[in-house]
């Protein structure tokens, strides 16, 4: 026992001579760090309830305003709406005619607000109020149909022998609908299946908005204010421009001047589209469309939607519903995209020079034209699965933010940027290699002066002529169609705006402001060979499911938007009455006469254009680059007084 007890004490005394505490201290240690945790532990309880203590009155003031959160928005809103009519006010009474266009903005934003409104609490009483007309109408909607169809017919016949009496030209533009029209008929996929209805409607509604655009007083003077307010908005892209590549890049290089402004026109779509105001725009239009056309929902949407965006992001809008839509349906969603161009490659072309406002009214005008076109291209034989707006939900980005969404515009405008600037190499690159080919080939045989562009002159004239283009011009025009088809519209807007440059200069190769106007219309649009890859890529990254389909569909739809812009631009051929050239009369009269109408009319021009800076005069609009403007000015201020004469 006694060696027991021996042993163990030997074994505790080895440990601790090892290194190990006594047992005693050993234990007295773990309570001192039990102890020390639960007094941390009462620490930090006691500041718990200090900050709750203090934090008690802000969670209530929270709860209170949760609880309270309409009436606190609806005194937000109630302010800044009240002060928002204050400012309206005192800019109507300071200078109304300056607040003209916030004027027309604001009453769009009114009525838009107060339809919803209406709509929203009064919508279905409404509707059973008028259930009694619309049974009315609806059992004599054949006899309504006829009627309504025989005084079309007449007015247009009767507007057409009253205008083109004057113009016997624009009688040309007219036969080439006819024969475009006839033409698709031809090559149609189903002949015995075309709607009529869709045909007319979307023609009819191109000729209205084109006539409202191009003849009435106020739609001419709204779209030439929009053109001009969106070349003054993209402006400001030098701001960011200039600061990254420097001001003298930008002066005259195309990569550094033309292309920055997609990247910001990309930017400011994507916020648009992050707060609503596209998609409204867009089912606004397509709600028109959709009812007098009776096309389906998703492809209506989607042609609208080309009015802003490209060919491949405007079938965003409808991605969930692609792999239900029916061939018909998929052929007109890629017509659109030929048939239109994008807001922010918009933007480039109108950097080059070319009018806006045509530009802004082709984009618009074919929107009605493209459905139309595509459903007598390839007309609907099967039952569409989307019969009703209700069930279409427009898709939205995924931002977070005003400013996720303008990063990510610039970001995706990116592809788009370098897609433009590597096309531009390659095609000029392989049409300066096609005309020297050319001029080789031809020499052999006393022809060395052949080129890609006489080959287009003269393939593409009668299309030209029939458009409307005088014959002495319709070769130079339908050079640039040739090169709007099998290269790119870059290259033809960009030569389109040479020939500009050439008329308001007075030298080089020129055509006529009418010839100017119909080729605008005829370009617009991204119907091209080069574009065929782009659409087969886009949509089948979008509905892999439908791949054949698109590949199938996209040569007929190619051809389909290339006659949608040509129709475009005989509709602009009947409807443009060329204004009078001031440039030309400036230099074919050599003694300024206050007495001649011309002379007069076009010296105010040049008045309004003037800006008097403390007696530095510089000059607006085509004003800015014609020659010898400041010595017509001098001529107009001799006979004419104006306050910028000073």
């Amino acid at each position: 026992m006694a060696e027991a007890n021996g042993s163990e004490l030997k074994s505790v005394t080895h440990a601790n001579g090892n290194g190990v505490d006594n047992l005693a201290l050993e234990m007295q240690g773990d309570d001192i760090s039990a102890i020390s945790s639960i007094k941390e532990e009462e620490t930090r309880n006691r500041q718990a309830s200090y900050m709750s203590k203090i934090s008690k009155p802000l969670t209530a003031i929270e709860d209170f305003i949760k609880a309270r959160s309409n009436t606190f928005k609806h005194i937000v809103l109630g302010i800044l709406g009240a002060g928002y009519v204050a400012y309206f006010i005192t800019a109507c009474v300071m200078d109304f005619q300056r607040a003209i266009a916030l004027v027309v903005l604001t009453s769009v934003a009114v009525v838009s607000t107060a339809y919803n409104l209406v709509k929203k609490y009064k919508g279905e009483s409404i509707s059973r109020c008028f259930k009694p007309a619309v049974r009315c109408f609806k059992s004599n909607l054949r006899w309504i149909k006829w009627v309504f169809i025989l005084v079309a017919v007449i007015g247009l016949v009767a507007w057409l022998w009253i205008d083109t009496s004057k113009r016997p030209e624009q009688l040309i533009s007219f036969g080439g609908v006819c024969a475009f029209i006839l033409v698709m008929f031809i090559f149609s996929v189903h002949r015995a299946a075309v709607s009529w209805r869709t045909v007319f409607w979307g023609l009819g509604l191109q000729f209205c908005i084109g006539l409202f655009i191009i003849r009435t007083e106020p739609g001419l003077m709204a779209f030439q204010w929009l053109g001009a307010q969106v070349q003054i908005f993209l402006d400001y892209t030098k701001a960011g421009s200039s600061f990254v590549f420097g001001d003298d890049l930008i002066a005259g290089i195309f990569a550094f001047q033309a292309l920055p402004i997609v990247v910001f026109f990309s930017s400011v779509m994507s916020v648009l589209y992050f707060l609503g105001i596209m998609q409204w725009l867009i089912i606004k239009i397509s709600w028109i469309m959709e009812i007098t056309m009776g096309t389906s929902p998703t492809e209506t949407l989607s042609v609208a939607g080309n009015i802003f965006v490209g060919q491949t992001e405007a079938p965003l809008l409808i991605k969930p519903y692609l792999k239900d839509m029916t061939k018909s349906e998929i052929h007109a969603v890629m017509v659109g995209g030929f048939a239109t161009i994008a807001g922010s490659v918009m933007g480039a072309f109108i950097s080059f020079g070319i009018d806006a406002s045509s530009l802004i009214s082709a984009s618009v005008m074919a929107a009605p034209c493209a459905l139309a076109i595509a459903k007598l291209s390839y007309p609907e034989t099967e039952e569409t699965k989307f019969k009703s707006e209700k069930d279409i939900k427009v898709s939205c980005g995924d931002e977070r933010n005003v400013l996720e969404a303008a990063s990510s515009g610039a970001s995706a405008s990116i592809g788009l940027v370098a897609n433009i600037a590597a096309n531009l190499i390659a095609f000029l690159a392989i049409l300066a290699f096609i005309n020297s080919a050319l001029r080789w080939f031809g020499g052999m045989v006393g022809y060395p002066d052949i080129s890609f562009e006489m080959i287009c002159s003269y393939l593409f004239m009668p299309v030209a002529f029939i458009m409307g283009i005088p014959f002495e011009e319709s070769f130079t025009v339908a050079e640039l169609i040739g090169t709007k088809l099998f290269l790119n519209e870059f290259l033809a807007y960009e030569k389109l705006s040479e020939l500009k440059a050439n008329r308001l200069q007075g030298v080089g190769e020129t055509i006529s402001v009418r010839s100017e106007i119909i080729c605008t219309f005829a370009l617009c649009g991204f119907a091209n060979f080069s574009s065929i890859g782009i659409m087969i890529g886009g949509l089948s990254s979008i509905c892999p499911s439908r791949r054949s389909d698109i590949s199938s569909l996209v040569l007929r739809a190619l051809f389909t938007g290339t006659c949608v812009s040509l129709i475009n631009a005989c509709i602009a051929g009947i409807l443009f009455v060329p204004p009078l050239d001031c440039v030309e009369v400036f230099n074919n009269t050599s003694v300024f006469n206050a007495t001649d109408v011309n002379i007069n009319d076009c010296c105010n021009d040049l008045f309004g254009s003037t800006i008097n800076n403390n007696g530095i005069i510089s000059f607006e609009g085509s004003w800015n680059t014609t020659v010898n403007v400041t010595l017509h000015f001098t001529k107009c201020c001799g006979i004419i007084y104006d306050n910028v004469c000073k």
